[in-house]
């Protein structure tokens, strides 16, 4: 259908034939046309109106399908349950259908529109990666015992800092020297104490294998329950 005004225009050719631009994607210089076009493995982080809450999203592109979804959410405990049922949505979508899928929280909703157009764009991790990542590399960005890696910190001018959770894992003690001040911590893994006690082994004896300290933690003048002292 066209207008009137159209319809009484003479055709000009069009001289110049345009592509699009290439864009690097896992080790190839790709022009992009059709959504089968497109690969790449991304992270990426969104939050929702509110901001009460983030959701950090890896995706695994393989022409255009999403292969691999890993969903951490931190912020509101539904989060959680939003997580759950964008973890069973996004497999097997292509990125445009993830795209316009209400994924339930509106922080993966803003995560998963981030990272579309990082890996339209061709600004994935993967991008300079010969034949980008197998399958089941989201899952290791995780690292051993498969838990998300969270940093909790608390403070208040009267009492200072509190170190709750760290990369190495849950903190049970604070170390403090003759001033007081911070010097090291005592941490539990927990993913991988649930591994050992997945196994067989007795909880004190699980606990035991996953504690491990940081900084100069025998050094202390004293040392503290974070969450009781």
């Amino acid at each position: 259908m066209l207008t009137h005004e159209i319809e009484q225009m003479c055709i000009v050719a069009k001289g110049a034939k345009h592509g699009p631009a290439p864009i690097p994607q896992e080790g190839k210089w790709t022009k992009a046309k059709e959504i089968r076009d497109i690969s790449g493995l991304t992270h990426g982080v969104g939050g929702c109106a509110p901001q009460q809450g983030a959701c950090k999203l890896t995706l695994n592109v393989k022409n255009g399908i999403i292969e691999e979804a890993l969903v951490e959410t931190i912020g509101c405990s539904g989060m959680t349950h939003s997580a759950a049922m964008a973890g069973e949505i996004l497999p097997g979508k292509t990125i445009l259908e993830a795209l316009n899928t209400d994924l339930v929280c509106d922080a993966i909703n803003v995560a998963m529109r981030e990272l579309f157009l990082q890996i339209v764009y061709g600004r994935t991790q993967t991008a300079f990666s010969d034949g980008g990542l197998p399958i089941g590399a989201g899952l290791e960005d995780l690292g051993k015992g498969l838990r998300s890696v969270t940093a909790t910190m608390y403070g208040t001018s009267v009492k200072g800092a509190r170190y709750l959770e760290m990369a190495e894992g849950y903190v049970t003690e604070l170390a403090l020297d003759e001033d007081s001040e911070i010097i090291g911590y005592k941490f539990v893994k927990l993913g991988v104490m649930m591994e050992n006690i997945g196994k067989g082994m007795d909880a004190q004896t699980a606990l035991e294998k996953a504690t491990g300290t940081y900084g100069r933690f025998a050094d202390a003048a004293k040392t503290i329950n974070p969450r009781k002292e």
